[in-house]
């Protein structure tokens, strides 16, 4: 597992909203995770009284939709399964922070499937098509109804997905293939079915995760999540795909990321306010750093202030603030920005203090950790004790550099549910 690390970056530009304070400096925490520092912040970390919840309301929430999915799957229950994601889309029920309960619910459902499918094609085997011929019966059983074919369709697209994950030069015509194959029977189980005129999002979340396959993907990618995100603006889960799909390396271009975050922004302004430019900006910022050549500073500080306006959620709070503390740190061993694109990034980079002092009542260690693990990964991944354990020690040293002034006397800082308070030395 790697870490990136984080250097200290200047002394950002003052927003004129933003208190007044002490520049914050954020150093190399690889190097402070190996290696004593010259203050003693193992110190300062225990002056920070900060309730962490290794298992959140927004965890439980996606859990328990999630097995439910897999529990009525397993026993056969396809009908109830079926009624439960359309009701869901029809209320467009959610979890705390926006996750689509429908998403979930077919997500458990091919769970199965999908680790077994995965398994194989990681063993270098193909995988047991009797699974996904399992699936397609029950398609056939139910061919008027949306939400057996969106389960089944989205199984066809993760295992595609998964041939493609695991090509290998010797089988890279082959893996292709297979996945080419399975993206065309999910547009095909898929065809008959309208996401507007069935008022069904996670339909027209199921079109946009076609793009995967198809030829021109750069003429329809606006159009598609366009569509998905009037039907479920709620949802940042949607505009932060979109804004992935929009970088260079997908199907767009910065300028098309740039243009199309406004346009979102507008289109959510009610629910959002400003806020829809910074979901679409947010992943893929952490995917490549290039996207902030065109962005608009003063407004995505804007939409951070809107979001945390508008939903208070401790989930999304930890999202932002590990957002903008590592995503948004310099990093250490990279040539240095345009001038104008480190005063961007120091600019988002300072948000951390209010987002801190003002919102933060609850540390959620999982969100740290996997903001701080390097995009692209392998299969094997660390632990949840050994992620809780890192977000945690993270979170805090992020935390103990910003406030280190206030805390190297003594004093303590504390947070609870009316904001960050100090308390005096002992």
């Amino acid at each position: 597992m790697s870490f990136d690390p984080i250097v200290s970056p200047e002394e950002p530009p003052q927003d004129p909203r933003a208190r007044k304070t002490r520049a914050r400096r954020l150093p190399d925490l690889l190097a402070l995770l190996r290696r004593r520092p010259a203050m003693d912040f193992e110190t300062l970390m225990q002056r920070i009284q900060l309730p962490s919840l290794p298992v959140t309301d927004e965890n439980m929430a996606c859990t328990t939709h999630h097995d439910y999915g897999r529990l009525l799957a397993r026993q056969d229950m396809w009908a109830d399964l079926a009624r439960r994601i359309n009701y869901c889309d029809t209320a467009r029920l959610h979890t705390p922070a926006g996750e689509p309960a429908t998403l979930l619910l077919a997500g458990g459902a091919r769970s199965d499937l999908l680790a077994a499918a995965q398994d194989a094609l990681f063993d270098g085997t193909e995988p047991d098509p009797s699974g996904i011929d399992a699936l397609e019966e029950i398609a056939t059983d139910f061919p008027d109804n949306y939400a057996c074919a969106l389960v089944v369709a989205l199984a066809h697209i993760d295992i595609g997905l998964a041939w493609r994950a695991t090509v290998s030069p010797p089988a890279a015509a082959t893996h292709e293939i297979r996945f080419l194959d399975h993206f065309r029977r999910a547009e095909e189980i898929l065809a008959p079915f309208d996401p507007v005129d069935l008022d069904a999002p996670s339909l027209a979340a199921a079109q946009c995760a076609l793009l995967a396959g198809r030829p021109q993907p750069r003429q329809r990618v606006a159009e598609d999540y366009a569509k998905l995100i009037d039907l479920d603006p709620d949802s940042p889960r949607h505009m932060r795909a979109f804004g992935e799909a929009l970088l260079p390396a997908r199907y767009g271009d910065y300028d098309m990321l740039d243009s199309e975050a406004r346009r979102t922004a507008a289109h959510t302004g009610e629910i959002w306010g400003a806020g829809g430019y910074v979901w679409v900006y947010l992943d893929a910022l952490a995917r490549d750093p290039g996207a902030m050549t065109r962005l608009d500073a003063d407004l995505f500080v804007d939409g951070l202030r809107d979001i945390v306006a508008c939903k208070r959620d401790q989930h999304v709070i930890n999202q932002l603030a590990a957002f903008c503390g590592i995503v948004m740190a310099a990093q250490s061993g990279k040539a240095r920005p345009p001038a104008q694109v480190e005063a961007t990034r120091q600019r988002i980079h300072a948000c951390l203090d209010w987002l801190l002092e003002n919102h933060l009542q609850e540390l959620h260690p999982l969100i740290w950790s996997q903001t701080l693990l390097s995009p692209g990964l392998g299969p094997t991944l660390p632990s949840r004790r050994a992620l809780i354990d890192k977000g945690r020690q993270t979170a805090l040293r992020v935390i103990a550099h910003c406030f280190a002034e206030d805390i190297e006397d003594g004093n303590s800082i504390a947070f609870s549910s009316s904001g960050m308070y100090r308390l005096p030395a002992a």
